[in-house]
């Protein structure tokens, strides 16, 4: 039976729909990526790119889950970078820690847009962003943020918006004052998505939809196994994120699920332009956070909030309508068209997790809700080191990742209590 998508506005609004076969039969690449989000998409395209064949296997529909589903914001925050500062700086020197810190905030960036413009993917790609300050106190945090942009040569590019000037970017009272960024983007992630597929399978790769993999059988050369068909390769890629429960002997208590919700309102024809003048997409400083931008046809997109216990989400709309109603005043009562929600992968100190289960299966995951970006940078990482490039692989290697122990189910309480503790002392400060 074909899956359905999630109705989202994404979904209502894509370019197309996929309909790529089931895998049936015994096939054999070079490579085989499980997993039809950014991570699986990105490593794959690289992987063409370089001349591999490359056959990619998806239990649903391509772009799914999380990458079919997200904000659409392409920012330079990085989940973890503390985590990754202090680990890499002690293994290889403050400069090399930074440098790759910027790497990390920076490179998908690059990626997405070159990717866009030489495959001629239609994806409302739009830039400008706005890091919001929710408390008077956030400010420090924004002001080191320009700072360190200035540092790394970005001046031209980030401006330090003081509360008086916030009326340029957007009609609200809640804020006192914000750092605009002309690098970051914004895009509808999920005809992202299906531009990168049409783009692997422009190249010769394989695409199999609605062909969840049973288990992986390791050896010299990896069989991947599904109800009706079969992949050898020389590598395989395993590339699910939180939505899969392939290996997990080896995977357990090291990545969550987090559910988000997101809305999208009716047309606000004239009045997105007066909320928000320069079209920028926005969040603020808080642990757990509000998002929001306007789509292409003008809808306000918001997202908030994070149900880290795994349970699926609620009435969205109910919850969200406050955070809209108290960010624009204007929009008391304005009708919401779309609701839906998403997994985020949470991993406990936020770094991502690159690695191997056997000399060749391969594994990627975890970005902590900023996934968009870095999922693609991921990617490219990842392509590298199947063939043959291991540089960059193996900074990933020096990271000390969490698992939390007695497996995924305690593991996911012991995060949403941890995350209550971290939203209690926010509230206190």
């Amino acid at each position: 039976m074909t899956s359905q998508r999630v109705h989202s506005y994404y979904s209502a609004t894509m370019l197309g729909d996929t309909s790529y076969p089931q895998l049936k039969g015994d096939v054999r690449v070079d490579v085989v990526v499980i997993g039809g989000g950014f991570t699986g998409l990105a490593s794959a395209l690289e992987l063409a790119e370089r001349g591999k064949k490359v056959a990619l296997l998806e239990a649903q529909r391509i772009g799914w889950g999380q990458s079919g589903r997200n904000g659409g914001q392409v920012t330079g925050s990085l989940s973890g970078d503390g985590a990754i500062r202090r680990q890499l700086a002690r293994q290889v020197g403050e400069q090399a820690a930074d440098d790759f810190i910027w790497f990390l905030r920076w490179r998908g960036h690059d990626i997405i847009r070159q990717r866009i413009e030489r495959y001629g993917i239609a994806c409302d790609l739009k830039f400008g962003h706005l890091h919001t300050a929710y408390k008077p106190a956030h400010m420090a945090e924004l002001r080191r943020a320009f700072a360190e942009a200035q540092q790394h040569g970005m001046g031209g590019e980030v401006e330090l918006v003081e509360a008086t000037e916030l009326g340029r970017f957007l009609d609200t009272p809640l804020y006192f004052g914000g750092l605009y960024n002309q690098r970051c983007m914004h895009l509808h992630p999920l005809n992202l998505c299906l531009g990168e597929a049409r783009a692997l399978a422009s190249l010769g790769g394989l695409i199999f939809e609605n062909s969840p993999v049973l288990e992986i059988c390791h050896g010299a050369v990896p069989l991947v196994r599904t109800a009706t068909g079969s992949i050898r390769a020389d590598q395989v890629l395993l590339a699910g994120d939180v939505y899969h429960q392939l290996e997990r002997a080896k995977l357990s208590g090291m990545i969550f699920p987090a559910a988000g919700g997101i809305v999208t309102t009716e047309p606000l024809g004239a009045l997105a332009r007066q909320l928000n003048p320069l079209d920028v997409a926005v969040y603020d400083c808080r642990f757990v956070l509000d998002y929001y931008r306007m789509t292409a046809d003008g809808r306000l997109l918001f997202g908030g909030g994070a149900n880290y216990s795994g349970k699926a989400s609620r009435d969205i709309a109910a919850e969200l309508r406050p955070c809209i109603e108290r960010t624009f005043p204007q929009l008391k009562g304005v009708k919401i068209d779309y609701q839906w929600s998403c997994n985020m992968g949470i991993v406990i100190n936020r770094i991502p997790q690159l690695g191997k289960l056997s000399p060749n299966v391969w594994y990627a995951q975890g970005y902590s809700g900023h996934g968009v970006a870095t999922s693609h940078i991921v990617g490219e990482v990842m392509a590298k080191a199947i063939c043959g490039s291991m540089e960059q692989f193996d900074v990933f290697q020096h990271f000390r990742h969490v698992r939390l122990p007695l497996g995924d189910k305690l593991g996911q309480s012991l995060l949403a209590l941890g995350m209550c503790y971290y939203q209690l002392l926010e509230k206190l400060h």
